[in-house]
């Protein structure tokens, strides 16, 4: 239900200060709403997107209130009374940060009847298939089960592999001696035998030793025959592990460990991290920032400078790995540092994962059965701040400069990275909440919620990237690690910010162009298949007691072939190889010296006739409304501002030309339905005035009251009565407002992970 609904708000544009927008604040269960009823405007944003609330000092303009957004939006309001931003702020802070894992939004959402189902998504990848697509068990690597009940080691998943000749004994003690007990297990497995293998810092110490452990390194060692030593790395500065060692912790000693090579890497921690990206935000929140200002707000965070780090240590570690050298990985308790440059390295070795379906694998074998802290690092409940630290962003920020480099390595597009960004804060779906395997299971969201993977699957084309060619590289991708190749992701960081991206995008427009050229395809396949069969009318010989259709007048009667032809543009060599009785001077033209002349037509004479057929129109009307059923040409992405329902569009608003007419609509907008144009069978995007009316609509058209009430919600919330005043007068329960997703991704700062918003408030109002 609607908790607060404040008037006569302003919105602050820090390029446009002294114009600020006015309009009405809404708080519901699940959104943060700002209409802007003048300027045609609404800003939507996802409670659980929520990063801060900060007040600021009163004004003499009202109390300013600041929201900053895990999505990089900061939103700037002024409430005319104080009271009512103090309600705001305690409000945003309760219902932004829930206390109990199981109040976050994924435990209320409710598809639409056309999504997918709730299982859909959870079954795709199972982590025992992703391991035999490596070959792997094998006479070197085997599956264990002494973490079948996850005993040996809760945030590991039960399904573990491990050198074919360890024993009981070595798991055990190995796991005693590694931090949270994860103990060194098989993570990647090249087709030369090298493997790369993960697992936490040791409990070493400055002096202790395990003889388990050191068993268990020699033995990952000899899984690997073409290789007499092993890599041994340790991602975090030597400082740092060198203050673990006092805490009991620590490395491995070279000493102990046989024919293993040591390397320390140096990459920050969380809490490095964690205030690395703070002050990226603080340097693209300047309200007028120069070159000079920006250029060294961002050298002073030092985010570059990590990012390149983590590329260098995964470019080390597959390389080590190309050559044929096993490398066993850690930092301190082997789920951030080691998850992404595990992840990473696999990228640069395996095409596999760069590829949709792979990298969303390899999330799910890194990063969510590896026990990478999800709830945790991205705050999806309240707790402790200090657990806070964008190690996933960095993941996606770190193939992103793989992606720009050698765009055509990847199936996948920068709006797939963002995608996975924005979910994974969200808690829209089940797949990122928990911190561990065993969490999930225990919160049975494979049963209670949907799944991201299930979603993304039924939007494949919106993630494809246009340029991909899996044969430009077959093997290793070699990334470009110069300092001046690195760049800053503005895509990601400063996606909110109007006025700083092109009219027309890459991104965008090579899909669009794409979707546009199979469209045209199917079309031509379409009128070849019509010529066919209108030639093959014309070249037989027709039964005079058949029954026909004719396409001039539509009455059903027989012809002559002369007949047939009269009036026609055809060619006459076809005509004449045709056959049927015709001579060639009767295949001539009309002004043939020898024809003789004969009297004019009538011009009700048929054009050309057939067997009554259910798939073929009955009437040249009928046929030509077919034909003109798919629009030839598409409006051009930057001359779109504004969709249909009057939404505005942005740079990051999702497009979607209609096949049909070929004007361009927002997400909420678009349908999707066969065009008896096209060759396939397959339904194309449509929009609300191409679309034909189908019985799965979301309101029952033959009651006219909510056929007016439907036209009202498909109206922008800005023209008279608003979606959020309409939920009042229905007296939505609190219950199936909590039902309510989210708006278009992207729009107008409506969170990505949010879509169908208008009709799906529509099935709670009715």
């Amino acid at each position: 239900m609607i908790e607060m609904n404040l008037e006569n708000v302003q919105l602050l544009d820090k390029y446009n200060l002294r114009n600020p927008s006015k309009g009405t604040l809404y708080f519901a269960t699940t959104h943060l709403i700002f209409v802007d009823h003048e300027m045609r405007k609404e800003t939507w944003i996802l409670l659980p997107h929520i990063s801060t609330v900060e007040r600021l000092p009163i004004t003499t303009t009202g109390s300013p209130l600041l929201v900053r957004t895990k999505t990089f939006q900061s939103v700037f309001f002024v409430i005319p009374r104080e009271r009512d931003c103090h309600e705001m702020h305690q409000t945003l802070m309760r219902l932004s940060q829930p206390v109990n894992v199981e109040e976050l939004y994924c435990f209320n959402y409710k598809s639409t009847p056309e999504d997918l189902p709730k299982s859909a998504g959870w079954n795709f990848f199972d982590i025992q298939t992703e391991y035999q697509r490596m070959n792997v068990p094998n006479e070197h690597w085997v599956l264990c089960n002494a973490n079948k009940d996850y005993e040996l080691c809760d945030t590991y998943p039960n399904a573990i592999y491990v050198p074919a000749r360890a024993s009981s004994t070595v798991l055990l003690g190995s796991a005693s001696f590694r931090s949270r007990g994860r103990l060194a297990v098989l993570a990647y497995l090249h087709h030369n035998n090298a493997a790369i293998t993960r697992c936490s810092q040791p409990l070493s110490g400055f002096s202790a030793r395990c003889m388990e452990d050191e068993q268990m390194l020699d033995l990952i060692r000899r899984a690997n025959p073409n290789c007499g030593y092993m890599y041994v790395v340790d991602t975090r500065p030597r400082i740092n592990a060198m203050v673990n060692r006092a805490a009991g912790k620590g490395y491995e000693n070279e000493a102990f460990y046989e024919n293993i090579k040591f390397h320390f890497m140096g990459i920050g921690n969380i809490h490095v991290m964690r205030k690395s990206l703070q002050k990226v935000v603080e340097t693209c929140e300047q309200n007028t920032p120069t070159m000079s200002s920006f250029l060294s707000g961002l050298e002073s965070s030092g985010w570059l400078k990590h990012i390149k780090s983590i590329l260098d240590t995964s470019w080390w570690i597959a390389s080590a790995i190309d050559t044929g050298v096993s490398v066993c990985v850690h930092c301190s308790d082997g789920w951030d540092r080691t998850a992404q440059v595990c992840s990473l390295a696999a990228v640069c070795l395996e095409p596999h994962y760069r590829t949709i379906n792979g990298y969303q694998a390899l999330i799910e074998k890194d990063w969510l059965s590896f026990g990478h802290k999800f709830t945790s690092r991205c705050s999806h409940v309240a707790g402790d701040p200090r657990e806070r630290s964008p190690v996933f962003t960095q993941l996606l920020d770190c193939t992103w400069q793989l992606l720009r480099q050698v765009p055509e390595a990847f199936q996948f597009n920068e709006r797939f990275l963002i995608t996975l960004h924005d979910h994974a804060h969200a808690c829209q779906y089940g797949t990122f909440v928990g911190n561990c395997e065993k969490d999930r299971r225990d919160l049975r969201l494979s049963e209670r919620t949907f799944s991201l993977w299930g979603y993304m699957a039924s939007h494949l084309n919106e993630y494809k990237n246009p340029l991909y060619s899996p044969k430009a590289h077959p093997d290793i991708l070699k990334p470009d690690l110069s300092a001046q190749s690195i760049r800053f992701w503005s895509g990601m960081y400063c996606r909110h910010e109007s006025g700083v991206h092109p009219r027309e995008s890459l991104p965008d427009l090579l899909p669009a162009a794409v979707e546009h050229s199979a469209a045209l395809h199917q079309h031509i396949d379409y009128l070849a298949k019509r010529i066919t069969t209108f030639k093959k009318l014309l070249s037989s010989k027709k039964d005079k007691r058949e029954t026909s259709v004719n396409y001039q007048n539509g009455n059903l009667e027989t012809v002559e072939i002369e007949t047939r032809t009269a009036g026609l543009n055809i060619d006459n060599k076809f005509i004449y190889e045709s056959g049927a009785n015709l001579s060639e001077i009767e295949c001539a033209n009309h002004d043939h010296p020898l024809k003789e002349t004969k009297p004019q037509k009538p011009t009700n004479i048929p054009l050309i006739t057939e067997k009554t057929d259910d798939m073929i129109p009955p009437s040249l009307s009928a046929l030509e409304g077919e034909i003109n059923s798919v629009a030839l040409d598409w409006k051009s992405i930057k001359n779109v501002t504004e969709c249909s329902c009057s939404t505005p569009l942005d740079h990051f608003s999702r497009k979607h030309h209609c096949w049909g007419c070929g004007g361009c609509v927002c997400t909420r907008c678009v349908s999707r339905a066969p065009l008896p144009a096209l060759a396939a069978p397959a339904p194309a995007p449509l929009c609300a005035g191409c679309a034909p009316p189908t019985p799965h609509a979301y309101i029952n058209h033959q009651d006219p009251k909510k056929k007016t009430a439907n036209q009202t919600l498909q109206s922008p919330l800005v023209n008279g009565d608003s979606l959020v005043a309409l939920l009042q007068s229905k007296g939505t329960s609190s219950r199936a407002v909590t039902e309510i997703h989210a708006g278009t991704p992207g729009a107008l700062g409506v969170p990505s992970c949010c879509y169908e918003t208008r009709q799906e408030m529509q099935l709670l109002v009715w």
